[in-house]
């Protein structure tokens, strides 16, 4: 199907929305709640935080229809909201305090000290494929939030700079030289699986 085409279609659904036919806003929920799971769950990889993500980010599309403008896709400006959802939940974070991970808890029957989940790869994921995405999953996650949502929409989601600019509200050269802080970095953290990445 033509881009364009697609495009229209979405502007028209978009107006339809605004002007209130709640089967408009149903078909844009529809059309694309997989795309924006699959970007919910790169950023944060959980299911149910991801779908927490998402329906928060479908829930500011409702509301701020008015705002969007035409100059972007809609799938843009959907990226964009997601994104400014998983850093505005980043934020929230950071001000709540969170327990120890080492941290003792009272029990009827005593203590419990709570453990550190083991990240160790299993026996399933020996294969080396599995590995290296699991690592390189691992260390996109490491990345500050706004470089990993870079990486993932120009390397995952395959977005083109200027597609980028708009989903972060940046100039291109400002997305151009972040990426590549962001890239340098991921390299630095890949540094001692660096084997598993050169073929």
């Amino acid at each position: 199907m033509n881009k364009r085409f697609l495009k229209a279609d979405d502007i028209r659904l978009v107006n339809r929305a605004r002007n209130g036919d709640r089967e408009a806003m149903d078909e844009l929920v529809r059309k694309y709640t997989d795309t924006a799971w699959r970007y919910a769950y790169r950023l944060c990889p959980n299911e149910d935080d991801a779908a927490d993500l998402v329906a928060e980010a479908f829930a500011r599309v409702y509301t701020g229809l008015e705002s969007y403008k035409e100059k972007s896709s809609f799938s843009t400006w959907l990226y964009r909201i997601v994104v400014n959802c998983f850093l505005d939940r980043k934020k929230r974070e950071r001000r709540h305090q969170h327990a120890s991970l080492e941290a003792e808890i009272e029990l009827e029957d005593g203590e419990v000290t709570l453990q550190i989940p083991d990240d160790a790869l299993g026996p399933d994921e020996e294969l080396e494929g599995a590995e290296r995405s699991e690592i390189l999953a691992r260390a996109i996650n490491l990345l500050p939030e706004k470089h990993k949502a870079m990486v993932i929409l120009y390397h995952v989601e395959m977005l083109g700079y200027e597609e980028i600019a708009a989903v972060m509200g940046l100039p291109v050269g400002t997305v151009k030289s972040r990426l590549n802080r962001a890239r340098l970095a991921l390299k630095e953290i890949l540094a001692p699986h660096m084997e598993l990445f050169v073929e």
